[in-house]
């Protein structure tokens, strides 16, 4: 009697651990995402439009393929695509994440908690995941904003060296996306919303501290 009390205490004790370390992990996403970086940021009058975009769990940053002299088409190839017909659209997204947790879940079904914890306990294997796409409609899980020519530049710079040069490709979930070898490590610190806020972090934009979540990401926006 006395061991199973003490395996039933022992399980307890694992249960709330587990649990205090997933508070504290929130907590802390939300207040560093509470901090603002760049605090003097204000959107100019006129400049370059660029999109936030959320699906609830993943952010990505849109922008147009060519603009304040730079032009994606040479690293988002329409050949590249299942289709290359959507290749023709003038707007592309970029997102930043785990490998496994990329090509393994197509679908939110497909999650497993293997690939979750893994992803959460860090790994070098991470993708680009690139859309093409035509110019979004604000509200329709995007945000737009606009940046100076010269923090576009920024933050293309920082979107282009999360390409591995010479890496792989993949063919992403249909036929206007795919998947490309990315530099940099993947945690539970740097998450795919850590790097969006990170990228716009390093353009001079407003945004949270640190941004582990999509809504320490989009409520800035």
């Amino acid at each position: 009697m006395k061991t199973e009390t003490r395996w039933v205490k022992s399980i307890l004790w694992a249960v709330a651990a587990v649990f205090g370390v997933v508070s504290s992990y929130a907590v802390a996403g939300l207040v560093g995402g509470s901090i603002p970086s760049n605090r003097d940021w204000r959107a100019p009058a006129e400049g370059v439009h660029i999109f936030v975009e959320s699906n609830g769990v993943h952010t990505g940053i849109i922008v147009p393929k060519v603009a304040a002299g730079v032009d994606w088409r040479e690293v988002a190839r329409a050949e590249d695509l299942r289709d290359p017909r959507y290749g023709a659209f003038d707007h592309v997204a970029f997102g930043w994440g785990e490998k496994s947790f990329y090509l393994e879940t197509p679908t939110w079904a497909d999650v497993k908690l293997r690939t979750v914890v893994g992803a959460a306990f860090g790994s070098t294997r991470t993708l680009m995941h690139v859309d093409h796409l035509p110019r979004p409609r604000a509200g329709d899980g995007a945000r737009e904003i606009v940046v100076t020519p010269a923090q576009y530049r920024r933050l293309a710079a920082y979107i282009r060296a999360s390409f591995r040069d010479g890496g792989a490709r993949y063919r992403g979930y249909a036929g206007y996306d795919a998947f490309y070898e990315a530099n940099g490590r993947y945690s539970a610190v740097r998450t795919c919303n850590a790097w969006t806020g990170d990228a716009l972090r390093f353009a001079g934009v407003k945004v949270g501290w640190w941004t582990p979540f999509p809504v320490t990401v989009m409520g800035w926006f």
